[in-house]
């Protein structure tokens, strides 16, 4: 079954920029209400730079300029009153390869692994819950996508028409939600969504996160339950974390790969606020060597020859966590289908609680709080109600104290959440990335003070209740 979406405004989008014999540099510019139009023209024209995009819905501009003048122009831009921030427009790449590029005959083992046939017995999914795949497009026209995925938009060409040129956003959709049951290919995770296309990464599988930040925003505003990133690029963003923010401001659950590159190196948006950051895990629950590691990561997935879709009909076994991330996107959508009433929160925190707890007892850097499992999280959410309690918990940083100047070499951090209930998980962030998470309503963290950068840096704890309801402590301001 089809799902109609309401017809939107897309983006307004500049003309394609002039063509350039002298390197560019792109960026993004962040404008305050009180930047006037004229001015904004003037400042670009100052260093010969123009707009060549933007992200509307944030006020966002995509400016070119030449790379000789570009230090200038950012210096000038970022000490400008009327200007919030400036930063560079990252690029970000698809986050898995295909070992084997033809047709096979490969086993679905990860189905087995997350007990999916078993959650299927409660919920195979819903027309109504939408995945979004925000990747290298989709190809429609595969047999196993027949009749599942409806009209997305492509930022990369600026049209309507989310083609797949490079196979990767095919891939992804072919592990979350395929055409199943109906005696052709593979089956997805939850073969009852519908799947919408939103391309932001080129034929190469590279793409500029101003374009991944429009296909956010795109993807909340068309309806999408979940939006699924198999990408990521190294760099932190405040615009990627604005649009994080703003889908999940619209009840999105968004899920990210957290990266193929063997190390803890935080990618992002995997490593943004809000955003369920996924590792990968083999057929013995051990962890694959390639797969990143770290405090950002949330759940883990299977992510080891995952058979899947490979061009326009046929299928191949491909690797990363690529897809560990739409196995976990499925399962959330199963969960949301099987309760529509749950809001994001309470999806991501289920989801968490009911996976499978494996390595190290306890929340691990490498499997996060364990590994999905379908069964245990559809069975909770079906049986969650929302009226047992709208209470959030209360969450406190104690040591240090606001103001205070940190100890070196180390610093402890002591953080709590209390709740009418109970506190099930507690979380730490520091300048706006989490760095601890434990299941105890009561922690002390050593937070490594030899290498921070000297000034101020923001402290805040986030507690979570069996609900889903959330507390957030005051800042606490610290300076090196």
């Amino acid at each position: 079954m089809m799902v109609m979406l309401p017809a939107m405004a897309l983006p307004a989008m500049a003309a394609p920029p002039a063509q350039s014999n002298k390197p560019e540099v792109q960026m993004m510019v962040k404008l305050k209400p009180s930047m006037t139009e004229g001015r904004f023209k003037a400042l670009l024209s100052k260093r010969g730079g123009r707009q060549a995009g933007e992200v509307s819905k944030l006020g966002i501009r995509v400016i070119r300029v030449s790379a000789e003048a570009s230090d200038q122009c950012r210096g000038e831009l970022r000490s400008d009153v009327d200007v919030e921030y400036t930063e560079p427009d990252y690029k970000a790449e698809a986050l898995g390869t295909a070992n084997d590029p033809y047709f096979t005959q490969g086993s679905e083992w990860h189905l087995g692994k997350i007990q999916a046939p078993a959650a299927w017995d409660i919920s195979t999914g819903a027309s109504s819950i939408v995945v979004a795949v925000v990747d290298t497009g989709v190809l429609k026209s595969h047999p196993d996508l027949t009749g599942k995925v409806l009209n997305g938009y492509d930022f990369v060409a600026n049209d309507t028409d989310a083609t797949d040129e490079n196979g990767h956003g095919t891939a992804v959709a072919g592990t979350v939600a395929p055409a199943s049951n109906n005696g052709v290919g593979v089956a997805g995770v939850a073969w009852g969504n519908p799947i919408l296309p939103v391309r932001v990464l080129d034929a190469t599988g590279s793409g500029n996160y101003s374009a991944i930040c429009n296909g956010i925003i795109y993807a909340a505003d068309s309806g999408a339950k979940i939006i699924n990133l198999s990408l990521g690029g190294t760099s932190s963003s405040q615009a990627l974390q604005d649009a994080v923010n703003y889908a999940w401001n619209k009840q999105c659950v968004i899920v990210a790969a957290a990266g193929n590159s063997g190390n803890n190196i935080a990618l992002y948006p995997a490593a943004c606020t809000n955003v369920i950051a996924v590792s990968a895990t083999d057929s013995a629950d051990a962890h694959p060597s390639w797969s990143n590691y770290g405090s950002y990561v949330d759940v883990s997935a299977p992510g080891l020859d995952i058979l899947t879709l490979y061009g326009s009909n046929q299928y191949a076994v491909w690797s990363g966590t690529s897809f560990s991330c739409p196995v976990a996107s499925g399962v959330a959508a199963l969960m949301a289908s099987a309760n529509p009433s749950l809001i994001n929160s309470q999806l991501v925190d289920l989801l968490i609680k009911n996976s499978d707890d494996i390595g190290t007892p306890g929340y691990d850097v490498y499997f996060g709080n364990g590994r999905v499992n379908a069964l245990r999280a559809v069975t909770a959410a079906k049986s969650f109600s929302n009226t047992l309690d709208g209470t959030a918990p209360v969450a406190s940083i104690t040591t240090p104290t606001n103001g205070a100047f940190v100890k070196v070499p180390s610093q402890n951090v002591t953080l709590s959440g209390t709740d009418n209930v109970a506190v099930t998980r507690i979380e730490l962030y520091i300048d706006g990335r989490r760095v601890s998470s434990s299941t105890a309503s009561s922690v002390t963290y050593s937070w490594n003070t030899r290498k921070i950068a000297a000034g101020a840096h923001k402290l805040q704890a986030r507690a979570y209740d069996a609900a889903g309801n959330v507390g957030t402590s005051p800042i606490v301001t610290v300076y090196r």
